[in-house]
């Protein structure tokens, strides 16, 4: 079998795609098409897909005599788990779903959406992501879903977001009435209230709807983080929300790839004993709010790290491992003493903190060569 991916476009970061697909293949029973048509209508632009894969057969419906290889006369019948089994197994091949090239009037510069998003268009583009997010289900876990045969009264979503915000009457969104600490604060508030159905069943007494079932947050909260990190991008703001580590979906500071990686490194390498530090001080440090406290603050958590590896790091650099603590003793950063040094540029505490950063990285990967000899 070749599947033809070259109508099909990926609205979802692909590893995403994947994971989630691979879970509903390792199902049993017979919802797991209904699932897999989910994930399909979710994930992939349009209805194509969906279509294609209704189109195969049942695993249990096949002739074992007509699913033999072709050849003598016979076709191949290819089914449905097979079909959405090589889906899976290829999505790296299928292309993401772009923006529409220009069109006539924005080509000859008659559209003033070509100058760019503005702030107050973000804001719109978010209240419509969360928009498409409550079309999906993805808050019916907090918010309730209304259905004819339960008319109960649903749960007070405005008093639920005033209650993780302190701000009231923030549901319905309106966008147009937002400062920017409410438009920030909403963000991360939906990023800890989203939750994927993975299943759904309509419900066609009195043409209610669908109704969402088994929700799960993590899959819920990369896809939002993607749709998020998207619009920001769109109108320069120089924030994303954090994909892992203490402050997970709060806004922080965009970094270059390169120290983005030595992030995710210091989080998910560091051994038991100091991880709960280096996630504090990455914290301290990308928030959206940091300050030169914060960020003093920050580099006195991985001072306090390499302090307890001074040995170690004697050992491999010899007496050239005083360097790396005479600039943290004779600054104010640590001690605060009377004769230390305090009046610097800003820049000097981000260069002081990638280099104790890449220093605890290091270190981590010494003791691990160590303990593996």
């Amino acid at each position: 079998m070749s599947l033809d991916l070259s109508n099909y476009e990926l609205t979802w970061p692909a590893f995403l795609f994947v994971s989630e697909g691979e879970r509903i293949l390792k199902s049993a029973g017979p919802s797991w098409a209904d699932r897999a048509e989910w994930l399909m209508t979710e994930a992939l632009s349009g209805t194509t897909a969906v279509a294609d894969f209704r189109e195969r057969v049942n695993h249990h419906d096949v002739d074992p005599w007509a699913s033999t290889a072709s050849g003598w006369g016979r076709s191949v019948v290819v089914t449905k788990h097979e079909w959405f089994s090589e889906l899976i197994s290829r999505t790296s091949e299928i292309r993401s779903a772009a923006a529409p090239r220009p069109y006539w009037p924005q080509r000859q510069g008659r559209d003033s959406s070509i100058d760019g998003s503005t702030a107050q268009d973000a804001r719109r583009d978010f209240a419509r992501v969360v928009g498409d997010f409550v079309d999906n289900g993805y808050l019916a876990e907090h918010f309730g879903e209304e259905c004819v045969d339960a008319p109960d009264v649903l749960p007070d979503a405005s008093a639920l977001i005033e209650r993780r915000l302190g701000i009231p009457g923030l549901w319905p969104l309106a966008p147009e009435t937002w400062d920017e600490d409410t438009f920030y604060g909403l963000i991360e508030v939906f990023h800890d209230l989203v939750s994927r159905p993975r299943m759904r069943r309509y419900h066609d007494f009195c043409n209610c709807g669908w109704h969402h079932s088994e929700f799960h947050n993590g899959p819920a909260r990369i896809l939002y983080r993607a749709k998020v990190d998207e619009l920001l991008r769109a109108v320069g703001t120089e924030y994303e929300l954090a994909a892992e580590g203490e402050d997970l979906g709060r806004l922080v500071a965009v970094t270059d790839d390169a120290r983005g990686q030595l992030m995710h490194h210091a989080l998910n390498d560091s051994p038991p004993d100091i991880t709960a530090g280096v996630r504090h001080a990455i914290a301290l440090y990308r928030s959206r709010d940091a300050s030169p406290e914060s960020k003093r603050s920050a580099i006195f958590n991985l001072g306090r790290i390499l302090e307890e590896r001074r040995t170690l790091i004697k050992d491999q650099l010899g007496k050239d491992e005083g360097a790396l603590f005479e600039i943290a003793n004779r600054f104010d950063l640590r001690h605060r003493r009377a004769d230390q040094r305090g009046e610097y540029d800003e820049a000097f505490l981000d260069w002081i903190f990638w280099w104790y950063l890449s220093t605890v990285e290091l270190t981590n990967r010494l003791i691990t060569s160590r303990n593996a000899s």
